[in-house]
């Protein structure tokens, strides 16, 4: 009986994964690496707006990463 119930009131999803989306999320990650490096060795100097840009994807990777577990 419970198997029943069980089986009325629940249903089976699955999960796609967004492959496109993970290589476009890494691949801006090593561009903005690359400006980052460019932008060090040509002004002498770290600019935020390109570090904050890189933390935005890197968080985004990890919110993808962890939310397709739960």
């Amino acid at each position: 009986m419970r198997d029943f119930i069980k089986h009325a009131l629940t249903k089976t999803v699955q999960i796609r994964t967004a492959r496109g989306g993970m290589y476009f999320a890494l691949l801006a990650l090593v561009m903005l690496t690359a400006l980052e490096t460019t932008y060090m060795i040509v002004f002498q100097t770290f600019n935020n707006e390109i570090f904050a840009a890189m933390m935005l994807v890197v968080g985004t990777i990890l919110g993808a990463f962890y939310g397709q577990k739960s």
